[in-house]
């Protein structure tokens, strides 16, 4: 069944942004919100080029993890979906090791 535009889109003052895609698992989104918020976090609060651009690279890695970058989510199957968050949280939980 195709996602509805409301699935899809979010629309704030008349911007559409992506929807973070629905069949994350709920620990697995969980990862990924957090991954992302410390990005954005570290973007806020960089001392230097190198780390805004690794605090920039984690929020980028994460996004398209959650779906909200990339591929649209509705447009790929449900393996390719899961390899992307997968993919995505292996890459994010390399950059704390």
């Amino acid at each position: 069944m195709e996602p509805t535009d409301e699935e899809k889109w979010l629309v704030v003052d008349g911007r559409r942004w992506r929807r973070t895609d629905p069949a994350i698992p709920a620990d697995e989104l969980a990862r990924l919100k957090s991954h992302l918020g410390r990005g954005r976090s570290g973007v806020r609060t960089a001392r230097d080029e190198a780390e805004l651009a690794a605090t920039r690279h984690r929020t980028q890695l994460a996004k398209v993890g959650l779906g909200e970058r990339g591929t649209p989510w509705w447009e790929q199957t449900v393996a390719e979906r899961r390899e992307r968050w997968e993919s995505a949280l292996v890459a994010l939980d390399a950059l704390d090791e």
